[in-house]
């Protein structure tokens, strides 16, 4: 009797730690897309493609010439949060497989193979890697950076703020025969880039036109909406301010009554709305307050007025 007591009490305890045991793939495979087995195609950029697996956190993806029992070189081993991930390859024969795995396991492999004859550069796609597109930073030097085409020499990079337009007023078209370039912007504003490769007798097709923005601006202050300054209010506290138009985030500080001390080891708290509740403080305390804004370049505006009010 005891024992079956026992067994009624632990039951829902176990059932509840069910909720944080992370399920087992081990026995599971992966349901590979793209590309096709067997494939031969002339086509150097390739979109690795797979359905996504149930419990599966992170999918590892190799790729290895020219098989897996006789490699004689490793092209990928990496590890990545989608479904999808697009490469560019020499001609020649390879193998390829993706599994999926989390904190405690990982499933088995699925393989498959592909061969890819040599084309003309024009038929050719190049694949840009750095910046990533939408990318906003604060500082002037910016490092491009794209993957090797093969049959290319040369690398033409152009850089605009005018969609390329006008070739002749571009702010930067050059060519080098390296994977990265930095280049130094010359005023705050929004940009587009693309690259190609080219040799003697032949370019490439362009790559994807990408875009960047230099903003070394901070946002503006922020202004207090509620509560008024010095106000008697009760608990809950909205604390309320004017969004910031160029504001990716908001740092709100909340201080003891001398407006120096932080109220607690949890401020200041990062936040992507405009207002917060503050629950906390006696009858007659008095609480001071204040925020500034982040824009995505990271840039941090000035603090806005700092304002009091007492719990009631």
């Amino acid at each position: 009797m005891k024992n079956k007591r026992f067994l009624m009490l632990l039951l829902p305890l176990l059932a509840g730690c069910s909720e944080f045991i992370e399920p087992s793939i081990g026995l599971r495979e992966i349901d590979l897309l793209a590309p096709a087995n067997r494939l031969e195609t002339n086509s150097y950029q390739q979109t690795f493609w797979w359905n996504p697996m149930a419990d599966a956190l992170y999918y590892r993806l190799q790729v290895v010439s020219p098989r897996f029992d006789s490699v004689s070189k490793v092209l990928l081993d990496t590890l990545i949060s989608k479904d999808k991930f697009v490469y560019t390859l020499d001609p020649g024969r390879y193998e390829w497989r993706v599994r999926g795995e989390n904190g405690s396991s990982a499933s088995a492999y699925a393989v498959r193979s592909l061969v890819i004859y040599p084309s003309s550069l024009s038929d050719q796609v190049l694949q840009l890697s750095l910046p990533s597109n939408g990318l906003s930073v604060s500082k002037p030097q910016v490092r491009y950076e794209w993957l090797k085409l093969f049959g290319a020499t040369t690398y033409r990079l152009q850089v605009d703020r005018n969609n390329f337009l006008d070739e002749k007023n571009m702010d930067l078209n050059i060519t080098t025969e390296n994977l990265v370039f930095l280049q130094t912007l010359s005023a705050e504003g929004n940009y587009q880039f693309r690259v190609r490769a080219e040799n003697a007798t032949q370019n490439s097709k362009w790559s994807t036109i990408r875009t960047l923005t230099y903003d070394a601006t901070g946002p503006e202050s922020p202004a207090l909406s509620t509560p008024l300054n010095r106000q008697l209010v009760s608990r809950p506290v909205r604390l309320v301010w004017n969004k910031v138009s160029d504001a990716d985030k908001y740092e709100l500080w909340v201080y003891k009554s001398d407006g120096d001390t932080p109220y607690n080891s949890s401020y200041p708290k990062i936040l992507t709305a405009t207002e917060f509740s503050f629950d906390a403080g006696d009858p007659g305390e008095v609480v001071a307050w204040r925020v500034r804004a982040f824009d995505k370049a990271g840039n941090v505006g000035t603090y806005s007025e700092l304002r009091t009010f007492t719990i009631q």
